[in-house]
């Protein structure tokens, strides 16, 4: 039997990369794939280098290569514990700069103008890499459109309140649930305009409003796959 990729989106607060970790205990040799923090990671080195300035017009930005970019960061994606981490320059990138709320809108704002095809040949052909040894857990954004063989398609949605009240406390004080709102809002919006979060023959919409833990959630998902 050939291994599976499973791809899991959603929307912010929604608690996907946490119930992606849940089924690697319940997914036999399986891996986890933060396709979203390639892009993440892509975003946080552009701030950084000072080719964004997020108070400056993105207009400068306007069709980024972001393959290209990753190759001037010389970003590399390893495996550690069964999940994925990514390096720049040789140095691995905080989960918590990652998740940063500068990094998570610089994500957003970026995805809306910059050039995706090159970045998604590169995700096609490591997901393809990973799935000859594994089965693949994908949390990312735009899965089916940049991995059509997906196995299983799973967006997760919520409604607004209870994705402010599952994030708030990631941010430790930094940012007020009204603050933090308008910045879901915001990043909604803007990943709307990207094309992501489309519904597809084989996507399983998956509303966990009502589902209060991570396993509630990971049970509801494993209706639906063939393991």
């Amino acid at each position: 039997m050939s291994n599976i990729v499973i791809g899991i989106e959603g929307y912010v607060g929604t608690g996907k990369t946490t119930v992606c970790r849940k089924l690697l205990d319940k997914v036999p040799n399986s891996i986890l794939l933060h396709g979203g923090n390639i892009y993440r990671a892509i975003s946080y080195g552009i701030i950084k280098t000072g080719l964004l300035d997020q108070k400056e017009n993105l207009s400068k930005l306007n069709h980024l290569d972001m393959k290209n970019i990753m190759d001037k960061l010389k970003l590399k994606i390893e495996l550690e514990n069964k999940e994925t981490v990514v390096y720049i320059h040789d140095k691995k990138v905080k989960e918590e700069d990652l998740q940063s709320l500068e990094t998570s809108m610089a994500t957003s704002k970026i995805s809306n103008i910059a050039n995706n095809d090159k970045l998604y040949e590169f995700g096609r052909n490591i997901i393809e890499t990973f799935k000859q040894k594994y089965n693949v857990i994908l949390s990312s954004r735009d899965i089916v459109n940049m991995y059509p063989k997906v196995d299983y398609h799973f967006l997760l949605i919520a409604d607004i309140d209870e994705r402010v009240r599952r994030k708030i406390g990631q941010y430790k004080g930094k940012i007020t649930e009204e603050e933090l709102k308008k910045h879901i809002e915001e990043r909604d919006k803007l990943q709307k305009e990207s094309g992501y979060y489309k519904i597809y023959p084989i996507t399983k919409v998956i509303d966990v409003t009502n589902l209060k833990t991570p396993e509630d959630t990971m049970n509801k998902l494993l209706e639906y796959i063939n393991i």
